[in-house]
């Protein structure tokens, strides 16, 4: 089950926070988050990481990034 979490127009820390309360629900190993600002996406990683999980892709779309992150 992929969970994706759409953070966008919301400014840190929600969206690290959003990001660290599904890490914790611990129901899935892949999780996609939509943001749309660089500070957020660099945040959301750097999280993601501190975590253990790995920030599997970003992809830019216009404005927006795409987050994937995954626990192996």
């Amino acid at each position: 089950m992929n969970i994706k979490i759409d953070a966008r127009g919301l400014s840190c820390p929600q969206p690290v926070l959003m990001t660290l309360d599904e890490i914790k629900a611990g129901k899935t190993s892949e999780i996609e988050i939509l943001v749309d600002t660089d500070t957020s996406q660099e945040n959301v990683s750097r999280a993601a990481t501190s975590q253990g999980w790995k920030v599997a892709d970003v992809s830019e779309e216009g404005d927006e990034y795409k987050i994937t992150i995954r626990k192996d």
